[in-house]
């Protein structure tokens, strides 16, 4: 039986979580949308609180400065970054992915750690002109030449990479084994010669921080500069993924979809239209209602598969159901709370114009609906639906 109860600790951090959103990071939410950027002294008194609270890089164990939370707990935590910006929720409480724990040796000071801490910005480059949904049809490669690592290669719509101190790089090792063993995760810092930021990307939605195409050309780097194993790189990805599309997609759906329908509530309670209040008419009350009832039912897939992880069970195919429901259903919802405040809803004076941009690709990032979908379906055609 699963037990979906929250020890109270749990409810005073979310609750804590919440409250820090609501007072100190929304209000910067429309700076950022103006001016594209995330305004520096401002994000520093903020990230400061919230690392003085614990909530930064609260999805890493507490043995290396993260909050060590269980996999409920953080997609609990997530769904109350859900309610903000993507540009704010990684400048302020930390954008710092789980394969960092395969760091050994001085990798552990030089990124693990200042990371987790804040003091260093980390971007995973994975996605290639040529590569996208199909991660193994990289095309970037690493060959040792003596006591180096040579680079070569394009990266393009990486976050954060025209600011990262540091790249977790996706490249590959062995041409003939790609997925099987043939791909190699590296650390490759800044200011190594051969690498450079090209372009940052200009973009639909998510401002606020860079989407970067990187080039590497003749890049050499350490032979240490290997995350985890040689030809391990992709299985590690794989094992990172699942909690960060989990988290990051899927319960922060749940938030964004909770504060468009908040703002849809209380205009249906105060908005009046042919002498009584809109939320009177039922095609308002439908609209409201599916909304209430998709994320309800998203946010309980969330917890069911963060449950799984949480128990050591393969969760798999639920975060692959969970990225299709999840990323259309925040679109639905927010679409759904435009058309209940009209006019009003379509301009920048609300945040929904934002939500509604930015929702949009979250359909495509972490594998397009389509290829989850398909994914799903060849399980279940093999195994029957496991629940």
């Amino acid at each position: 039986m699963i037990d979906f109860s929250i020890p109270e600790e749990t409810r005073l951090l979310v609750d804590t979580v919440r409250r820090f959103v609501e007072t100190e990071v929304q209000p910067l939410e429309d700076v950022v949308e103006q001016t594209a950027t995330v305004p520096a002294e401002a994000l520093a008194v903020t990230k400061a609180k919230a690392q003085k609270l614990g909530l930064y890089a609260m999805n890493m164990p507490a043995d290396v400065g993260g909050g060590g939370l269980t996999c409920v707990e953080h997609c609990l935590v997530e769904e109350e970054f859900g309610k903000t910006s993507d540009a704010l929720i990684r400048r302020v409480f930390g954008q710092v992915y789980p394969m960092l724990m395969a760091c050994k040796g001085d990798q552990v000071e030089r990124y693990l750690l200042p990371t987790v801490k804040g003091d260093k910005i980390c971007a995973m480059a994975i996605t290639e002109p040529g590569a996208g949904s199909d991660a193994a049809s990289i095309s970037t490669t690493a060959h040792l030449d003596g006591d180096e690592w040579v680079l070569n290669g394009t990266k393009h719509f990486i976050s954060d990479g025209d600011i990262a101190d540091y790249i977790i790089l996706m490249a590959l090792t062995d041409k003939d084994k790609r997925a099987r063993g043939g791909i190699t995760l590296f650390l490759v810092d800044r200011a190594t010669a051969g690498f450079k930021v090209a372009r940052t990307q200009p973009m639909m939605g998510h401002r606020g921080y860079g989407h970067a195409e990187l080039s590497f050309e003749d890049c050499r780097i350490p032979k240490a500069a290997v995350l985890g194993e040689v030809g391990g790189g992709f299985k590690l990805i794989m094992q990172s993924v699942l909690q960060i599309r989990l988290a990051h997609i899927g319960a922060r759906a749940v938030g964004m979809a909770q504060r468009a329908l908040e703002m849809m509530r209380r205009h249906a309670g105060e908005r009046r239209q042919f002498g009584q209040l809109i939320g009177d008419f039922q095609m308002v009350q439908k609209l409201i209602a599916d909304s209430a009832t998709e994320i309800f039912g998203v946010k309980m897939m969330v917890m069911n598969a963060a449950w799984d992880i949480d128990q050591g069970k393969d969760a798999r195919d639920k975060v692959s159901m969970i990225k299709v429901a999840a990323s259309e259903m925040q679109g639905r919802v927010v679409d759904r709370a435009i058309q209940v405040f009209g006019g009003m809803g379509f301009s920048k004076d609300l945040p929904l114009e934002r939500m509604y941009r930015d929702a949009r690709v979250t359909r495509i990032y972490d594998g397009t609906s389509e290829i989850h979908r398909m994914l799903v379906a060849r399980s279940t055609i093999k195994n029957g639906l496991q629940l």
